[in-house]
């Protein structure tokens, strides 16, 4: 190994131990928050439902011809769930709407998050009329119904998978948006910026190299905590009729009992598997949240 080849690895063995630290430290934090641990605990084990659903029900237990119970049947030794209107396996779709409730939570909230914290970060940056323009369009969102928009977005075009996520992920950024404004404020006023732009450092530099660094630990906590607010909003887009109807996920298990007559005929099995499953999702996506924002912000004393 040449001397020029042993200087350049040399930090990079140093920053590779540094990130095995700190994923090391916070794991040793996180593991004291019992609510997060619970739900860390309930995602892993609906990951492992949602990505085990082809071998566990097959895809065929979507089908309506090869339906193999009676519509309606109430819970029974062969039907843990009971059965939907077309006799259905209710356990079987409550698994497979799992798959779909949960991609789209991810994905939204991905969406959401980026264009949230791209917009934080240079509108945090660059300031002046950019930064007032940006802002007032984020304020803009704010104030408007985030459900209100979403539906309006699914309504004029396609029913689809992409237009569930499209629509939740361009209406629920604001928030994110604002949070890491603040944060990359924060971060720019500290020294060591100021000594970076007097050494010549541009604004990629500065950007990507000391802001985003400083704001990922608030982009990630902020993450958890709307993969749960996107699968809500899936699971109402889906429950008012303006998700893709050929598709299983909790929130269109929801729709089909209304559609069905589910409340006023008294079918509770066909109402409550997805919903409590909708919930404890939410639920554990918070929990998650709360947990990795305490850890990364231990003055917030979030309790354990």
């Amino acid at each position: 190994m040449t001397a020029e080849t042993a200087t350049t690895a040399a930090p990079r063995a140093l920053a590779r131990q540094r990130r095995r630290a700190a994923t090391a430290r916070f794991w040793r934090e996180y593991r004291t928050h019992r609510a997060g641990l619970f739900g860390l605990a309930a995602l892993v084990l609906f990951a492992l439902v949602a990505l085990t659903a082809p071998l566990t029900v097959g895809s065929d237990v979507q089908s309506v011809t090869d339906a193999p119970g009676k519509p309606l049947e109430s819970p029974s030794l062969h039907f843990p769930l009971g059965t939907d209107q077309f006799g259905r396996n209710l356990l079987g779709l409550v698994v497979w709407g799992s798959r779909v409730s949960l991609l789209v939570g991810l994905l939204a909230a991905v969406l959401s998050v980026a264009i949230g914290a791209l917009i934080g970060v240079t509108a945090g940056h660059f300031r002046g009329w950019y930064a007032t323009v940006i802002m007032r369009i984020t304020d803009w969102f704010l104030v408007m119904p985030t459900l209100v928009l979403a539906i309006a977005l699914a309504t004029v075009m396609s029913r689809s998978l992409g237009t569930i996520i499209l629509a939740i992920g361009v209406t629920t950024w604001p928030t994110t948006a604002r949070l890491v404004r603040a944060q990359t404020l924060a971060v720019e006023s500290r020294p060591y910026i100021e000594r970076a732009k007097a050494l010549g450092g541009g604004h990629w530099h500065i950007m990507s190299r000391h802001v985003v660094p400083n704001v990922m630990p608030l982009v990630l906590a902020q993450t958890t905590l709307i993969i749960s607010t996107a699968i809500l909003a899936e699971a109402t887009l889906a429950f008012l009729g303006l998700g893709d109807p050929t598709i299983v996920s909790w929130g269109g298990l929801l729709q089909d009992a209304r559609e069905a007559g589910a409340v006023s005929s008294g079918d509770w099995w066909y109402l409550v598997p997805p919903g409590i499953a909708i919930a404890i999702v939410a639920l554990a996506f918070t929990l998650c949240g709360r947990a990795v924002e305490s850890v990364l912000n231990p003055r917030l004393g979030v309790s354990r």
